[in-house]
């Protein structure tokens, strides 16, 4: 009697989402591009098959298959070759696999477990939702209800139609508002949307912006704050855009360049201008300070009347009317209590951001054991106290995570060790990077098992070529695309760079590799217990604070608006797992029978699109473009206060802007 094969638990983050995936398969094991090209039997076995969705993966790409020896990796004469444990495995040739090596195929990073690691994991929330009234990250917020609302919440009963009455809201007698223009969310995307509404001519008064902060960039500003970007740092965020002027010129450096001119830093100021000519190929990359990102949406945001648009407001739900709008119930704050209202639109806008902050499960176990949330952080969480502590008393602090928030994490340890060089750097990574995503002849730099791109790379999925071979590939085709060209990774800028290299040599820094098995504390200190690869048990590394840095989670059903929307209208999502939009960013989808010929319109923008018509969906730029082709798409449709603009109309709109005056 055969025994029954060894299971498998293959981990890897997805390389186009970064979403989490651990599926648990029986050898042997097929991975490739194309089912079609995998076996279905080996030796009369059933094979496993998996898909990595990557023009860098071949059709049939690798086996992991078990003899008398062990768990083997055997290449399938690859166009690319895999790497085990960093290490290139050549075409046709074999390695055999321990408990916690990886493996990576094309840009996909596999950690491989067996035994006691294939058991699925206990549920626990990975994430921390932002608190729907203060948009701040809070651990106690509960994912959003799979189940509908009682009948005695808000909102009321008629919005389990599909369509509701208009005359059925002002029945309930709550307050009922109407607009041409509303967008949900009030951050940068719903500011930049508004913005070029303005631009196009629609008036104040026709537009209503619907969030909890008044200031477009204020949860923006608090996760750079917490994420240790204070206001004069530069953000790690591109500056190929401004979302405080349409036409992106004057640029941040242009600005800056003028600024110091006047104060006499002819030096600094043609630094700045050399960045942005060279960059990256003879100068690191330029990017902007925060503060004075932060200004310039100020000047703009008094220019356009967004005191007036703004409207504080935390969306509940959205639903079709039967005359072809769009109703939006929504919690206010009046005099102390909470109180609600409605408010029926046209033409809709979202822009919600990221729903959630990523949350490593170990770690959220630790927290759900221990009640401690002082000495397990997340980066976009405040942590002030973490560098507080150790400027005083020194100790260890690990990051997980290797991305842009980790990099500045470095930096502000680097910093906090000129007050005490007694503190010590752990940067615990799953596995080895060996190489960097590659696309036809490009391909990232890799360093110490960074990953760098400079945030205009390439250049070409901002505004050229491949924009346009995004925006004509099928959901399929897209998802393959975006998996191979890579998210926005850590910059490519030498002053951390320099950092990590002298920690490195000083070994105050140090980097480890493994699979996490669990988090304990223990009398002062906290112990991480990883996998101890060719051996069993494990290894324990201590440290006094561990932060999280493993970035934002942008699936919508994290967002209790956007899954009540998904979920009520059956709305389909697009390969990545994010709202389906057309290529001028509409959801075409909640557009009902009553709103053929222009009558409403419904779009989105930001990370909740990624895997549609654009790459950098969550990038200034990125944000811009959505708005532009969004409210393009409704001048065409001869939209209300809509006028499209041409090179006279848009440069004398660009003269208003250089001086300070309103569009319209």
């Amino acid at each position: 009697m055969n025994p029954a094969p060894l299971r498998v638990q293959l981990s890897w983050d997805d390389p186009a989402t970064g979403d989490k995936r651990e599926p648990i398969l029986g050898v042997p094991i097929a991975l490739g591009r194309e089912f079609g090209q995998m076996p279905t039997q080996i030796q009369g076995h059933p094979v496993s098959r998996m898909v990595l969705n990557s023009l860098e993966v071949s059709r049939f790409h690798v086996l992991i298959d078990q003899d008398s020896s062990g768990l083997q990796v055997i290449d399938q004469n690859s166009r690319n070759g895999i790497f085990v444990n960093g290490n290139l495995v050549g075409a046709n040739n074999s390695v055999a696999l321990a408990n916690g090596d990886s493996l990576q195929i094309g840009p996909y990073q596999i950690t491989i477990s067996f035994g006691a690691r294939t058991q699925p994991p206990a549920s626990t929330n990975s994430q921390i939702l932002f608190n729907p009234n203060t948009g701040l990250p809070d651990p106690s917020q509960l994912p959003p209800p799979a189940a509908p609302l009682p009948s005695n919440s808000f909102p009321p009963p008629i919005f389990q139609a599909l369509e509701v009455e208009v005359q059925d809201l002002h029945a309930t007698g709550l307050p009922v508002d109407e607009v041409d223009y509303a967008t949900i969310g009030a951050g940068l995307g719903s500011f930049v949307w508004v913005d070029c509404l303005r631009i196009y001519g629609v008036k104040a008064s026709q537009i209503a912006a619907l969030g909890i902060e008044p200031q477009p960039y204020s949860r923006y500003k608090q996760l750079c704050l917490s994420s240790q970007i204070p206001l004069h740092e530069r953000l790690r965020s591109n500056s190929d855009s401004c979302p405080d002027n349409v036409w992106g010129w004057p640029s941040y450096a242009l600005r800056e360049a003028w600024h110091d001119v006047t104060k006499g830093r002819l030096g600094a100021a043609l630094g700045y201008l050399w960045q942005v000519f060279a960059e990256p190929t003879f100068a690191q990359t330029y990017t902007p300070r925060a503060g004075n990102v932060f200004d310039s949406l100020d000047r703009e945001a008094r220019r356009i009347g967004w005191d007036k648009i703004f409207r504080y407001g935390s969306v509940r739900s959205i639903r079709k009317t039967t005359d072809g709008r769009y109703a939006i119930a929504f919690s206010r704050t009046n005099t102390g209590r909470r109180a609600h209202a409605f408010l029926i639109s046209r033409f809709v806008h979202i822009a919600t951001g990221y729903p959630a902050i990523k949350f490593l499960p170990d770690l959220q176990a630790y927290r759900e054991k221990t009640l401690d949330f002082k000495s397990v952080v997340n980066a976009y969480e405040p942590h002030d106290h973490v560098y507080q502590h150790l400027e005083q008393f020194g100790g260890t602090v690990m990051i997980r995570g290797r991305g842009i928030v980790a990099s500045r994490i470095v930096q502000r340890v680097y910093e906090a060790r000129a007050r005490n060089p007694e503190i010590r750097l752990v940067h615990l990574m799953r596995s080895p990077k060996p190489q960097g995503n590659k696309f036809g002849t490009s391909q990232r730099r890799v360093k110490h098992h960074y990953e760098f791109q400079p945030f205009n790379w390439p250049k070409a999925c901002w505004g050229g070529e491949l924009r346009i071979m995004l925006e004509k590939a099928d959901p399929q085709q897209r998802q393959r695309l975006i998996a191979d060209w890579g998210g926005t990774t850590t910059a490519d800028r030498r002053d951390w760079q320099r950092i990590v290299e002298e920690g490195i040599n000083q070994g105050w820094y140090k980097i480890e590799f493994g699979n996490v098995e669990k988090v304990e504390r223990q009398h002062d200190c906290i112990i991480t217990y990883i996998q101890e690869k060719k051996f069993k048990g494990q290894m324990r590394l201590e440290a006094d604070f561990i932060i999280d840095a493993t970035g934002l989670d942008a699936n919508v059903k994290a967002s209790p608006l956007l899954n009540d929307l998904v979920t009520h209208y059956n709305l389909s999502l697009n390969p990545l797992g994010r709202l389906s939009v057309s290529n001028d960013f509409e959801l075409v989808e909640m557009r009902s029978p009553f709103t053929q010929g222009g009558k409403g319109r419904m779009y989105a923008a930001g990370a909740i699109t990624l895997g549609g018509p654009y790459a950098a969906v969550d990038s200034f730029l990125g944000l811009q473009y959505a708005a532009l082709c969004s409210v393009d798409s409704l001048a065409k449709t001869k939209a209300p206060g809509l006028h499209r603009l041409n090179f006279l109309s848009s440069f004398l709109q660009w003269l208003k802007w250089v001086a300070n005056q309103s569009p319209s």
